[in-house]
């Protein structure tokens, strides 16, 4: 990205819901360059959606659950060691890991803790033997947040010349 790429970037970072006319103002650029940077970021994947960061306890979302897999995958004979499970809603990322011995991590949003208990005990049995869980961190979403989910501070830690 170039320098004013970079900064379109790190302003939609900031608050995505405002027009490109506000950030063509705020940078001293035209609009129609804001758009077509804009449109630009999307096409090569730096931008993948535009979306709201919810509160999530207002949603009725009080734990999320950060756990840590074996997925025992099979990749040679094209089986997916139980990962298919995880397409599940409440999953809202996973992703391929290392360290622990543990090859899988996902993060995971629950109305309770009963929710929590009949999440693990559904991967478990649709995962069969490809599954294997490990470990996991409970978070409750109500009390304890010190800081909350938020990508618009990344914005200050990218510069024109990191990328």
């Amino acid at each position: 990205m170039n320098g004013v790429e970079v900064r379109v970037f790190r302003e939609l970072l900031r608050d995505s819901k405002r027009s490109d006319r506000e950030i063509a103002k705020l940078l001293g650029v035209s609009q129609p360059t804001v758009t077509r940077l804009r449109h630009k970021l999307v096409r090569e994947g730096w931008v993948r959606q535009f979306t709201v960061v919810p509160g999530f306890a207002k949603l009725g979302f009080r734990i999320a659950a950060l756990s840590f897999f074996e997925s025992r995958l099979k990749k040679e004979s094209g089986e997916n060691g139980g990962l298919a499970a995880l397409s599940k809603p409440s999953v809202v990322f996973a992703a391929e890991c290392s360290g622990m011995g543990m090859d899988c991590f996902v993060v995971s949003l629950h109305r309770s803790y009963s929710d929590y208990v009949d999440f693990v005990r559904e991967l478990r049995l649709e995962g069969g033997d490809g599954l294997k869980m490990a470990d996991s961190i409970i978070v409750s979403l109500e009390e304890s947040v010190i800081k909350p989910f938020s990508l618009k501070d990344l914005a200050e830690t990218l510069r024109e010349e990191d990328t």
